[in-house]
């Protein structure tokens, strides 16, 4: 009783174990609380299988209980550990992996931080979505700390090495801004003293000059301060007008060297379009080539036309001959069964030449199927050569259309470049424009400035009137007097500086305005070009598109006549193989009948024998006669019979 109630309890247990393998869930994910759940499932229902099916209420019993509880706590610490083992392994991979993206996002020479941030972000995402485990946190918090200390750490230093780099370019750029400054300041300070020293002079000249009026004296200042304010504006406008031909400068070295890298465009041009040309000419040749070698491989197949026509002709006469032969000889065999045996004899002599000639015939025929089979092969190499050939200018021609479009790219960029020499033409344009509206400004000033000065020029003549009149006795008013005659030169001579300097610059004026008209007429000329350019480009096309789609045409016609002459031949080649077949069971039907033939005469010679050896002597010497013209008869037609049974050899024999 104890014995079953162990076994009854064993099997109970081996159940329980298998339900629980069975209920516990292995593909959860390796969290503590999630696992646990899934073992107690697991577990309950083992329990409850287990105290279903077992028996008895003993020691054996209670052993196997405790038997199955640790069991299978042992079974779940042992997955537990397992599982936790590999999420740790995919955490610190995954970790690994992550550290070795934000570190390559880190060391990219134009990293920024947000991008990192995100990337962190995402990765982090991904992380918390795919990783399980206890020391999945622990590990992403050890990660966190590596990326802050490590690349993170690298590139905040890197951009704060660039904003220091930043920081002292500023600083350079004030300390800089600080020196014109005070630069400025001290050329100020020494305007203002050079302009207080004027004025000392000024006082000293109004004091000395105590008769002089105060309207002369309040022009005479007004024409100093018109003449500083001319000198400033001489200063502006020639500073402008170096600005302006350093400007054209500019822009001449940029016309010249867009006009150079449109030349060397144009020669690349060329270069593309005569190696397309040459491409063009060898497909061509090449269409050419295979062309001739279609028109070769069509009379061929119309010469071995003509002669299978002529070989299946001769088949049927051979065929006719020999059923007339046939004919002829049953007739004369049944006719003359008992005439003469040696026109039988050379009947079957005939026969038998008819037979070897059948026989040459048919072995001729069979030479010609196997040189035609054999030229059906060489034509479908040929068909296959064609084909390739066909798809190397299918390639040919996929890479000029790539060329085409790669030169369409080319000229569009070029109408690009040309759109962007338009708008820096307009540009110069208007910079032309205003540079003559600053011009007829600075004319208007120096118009200005002449009438000023010729004012001052009458204020000194009647200044130096009125002082010869008022004051012929005192030298001193008459060195003043110079001194101011001395001022009046100078601006005189300042007049006619300004006036050759307005002159170059209306002589630069008009050379600015020629550049400006050849530079129109060369961007002109350019889109003329382009144009051209553009025609030649799109007749090209058609051309080759053209082209294209004859060479097609022509590729499909020739390989579907060829495939039409296949066809045939291989039709024609069937029905010879079959004429032939059929002409050899004729033959075997006629060698049947000869050998038919054959025993009837041998039958016949024994009863002739028989019939010779009743007769008499005397007649019996003509039967021996008889009898040996029979032997020779017999011989021969062994021989005869032996040369039918052979026909190959003889045959053989007579080709040799």
């Amino acid at each position: 009783m104890q014995s079953v109630e162990e076994a009854e309890c064993r099997r109970a247990y081996d159940s329980a174990v298998d339900t629980y393998n069975s209920s516990f869930d292995c593909k959860k994910p390796a969290e503590e609380d999630a696992l646990q759940e899934a073992h107690e499932r697991a577990m309950n229902k083992a329990i409850s299988v287990f105290n279903a099916s077992a028996f008895g209420a003993g020691s054996a019993r209670s052993k196997f209980e405790k038997l199955l509880q640790t069991t299978l706590r042992k079974r779940f610490e042992d997955f537990k550990r397992n599982a936790f083992l590999e999420a740790d392994l995919q955490c610190s991979n995954k970790i690994q992996s992550m550290e070795s993206k934000v570190r390559a996002a880190c060391n990219r020479p134009d990293s920024k931080l947000d991008d990192v941030v995100r990337i962190l972000d995402g990765l982090l995402m991904e992380y918390e979505a795919t990783s399980y485990g206890p020391k999945k946190w622990t590990k992403l918090v050890t990660f966190l700390h590596q990326c802050l200390a490590g690349p993170m750490l690298d590139l905040f230093r890197k951009r704060l090495e660039h904003i220091d780099a930043e920081r002292n370019a500023l600083r350079l750029k004030c300390s800089s801004s600080d020196d014109k400054v005070s630069l400025l300041r001290k050329q100020l300070e020494a305007s203002e003293g050079h302009r207080a020293e004027y004025l000392r002079r000024y006082e000293e000249t109004i004091n000395d000059k105590q008769k002089m009026s105060k309207d002369y004296s309040v022009r005479i200042a007004e024409l100093q301060n018109k003449v500083s304010k001319l000198d400033e504006r001489c200063q502006s406008l020639s500073s402008a007008l170096e600005q302006a031909k350093r400007e054209c400068a500019d822009w001449k070295s940029k016309y010249d060297h867009c006009i150079s890298q449109q030349k060397a465009d144009e020669s690349k041009l060329k270069s593309l379009i005569a190696s397309l040309e040459s491409r063009v000419s060898i497909s061509e040749g090449r269409l050419s080539a295979v062309r001739e070698q279609a028109e070769s491989a069509q009379e061929e197949a119309s010469e071995w036309k003509r002669k299978y026509e002529y070989a299946a002709n001769e088949a049927k006469t051979a065929l006719e001959r020999a059923a007339s032969a046939q004919e002829r000889t049953n007739k004369k065999v049944q006719e003359r069964e008992d005439a003469l045996r040696a026109e039988l004899a050379t009947q079957l002599h005939e026969k038998e030449e008819l037979i070897a000639t059948l026989n040459a015939k048919i072995n001729q025929t069979e030479v010609h199927k196997t040189s035609l089979m054999s030229r059906l092969e060489v034509t479908e190499a040929k068909l296959k050569n064609h084909e390739s050939d066909s798809v190397a200018l299918k390639g040919e021609i996929r890479s000029l259309t790539d060329n085409l479009e790669s030169i369409k790219t080319e000229a569009q960029s070029r109408e690009k470049e040309v759109r962007i020499l338009e708008q820096e033409k307009n540009h110069l344009q208007e910079k032309f424009l205003s540079e003559c509206k600053k011009f007829d400004e600075a004319d208007m000033r120096c118009k200005d400035a002449e009438r000023e000065a010729k004012r001052a020029v009458e204020l000194a003549d009647l200044a130096r009137v009125e002082a010869a009149a008022a004051q012929r006795d005192k030298g001193e008013a008459q060195r003043l007097a110079m001194e101011r005659l001395t001022l009046i030169e100078r601006m005189e001579r300042q007049v006619e500086t300004l006036e050759r300097e307005k002159s170059k610059m209306v002589e630069e004026m008009e050379r600015l305005h020629q550049s400006e008209l050849d530079a129109l007429s060369k961007v002109r000329m350019l889109d003329e070009r382009v144009d051209e350019r553009e025609k030649q480009i799109g007749e090209m096309l058609e051309q080759n598109n053209q082209q294209r789609s004859n060479t097609v045409q022509v590729l499909e016609s020739l390989l579907a006549t060829e495939r039409e002459a296949c066809a045939e031949a291989n039709k024609r080649a069937e029905a010879l193989s079959l004429q032939l077949q059929s002409t050899q069971g004729k033959l075997d039907m006629l060698q049947q009948e000869l050998t038919s033939v054959r025993l009837n005469e041998t039958a016949l010679d024994s009863k002739v024998k028989a019939s010779y050896s009743r007769r008499t002597r005397g007649e019996a010497t003509e039967s021996v006669h008889y009898m040996d013209v029979d032997d020779d008869d017999t011989g021969r037609r062994r021989k005869r019979s032996k040369s039918t049974t052979s026909p190959f050899k003889n045959n053989h024999t007579e080709d040799g």
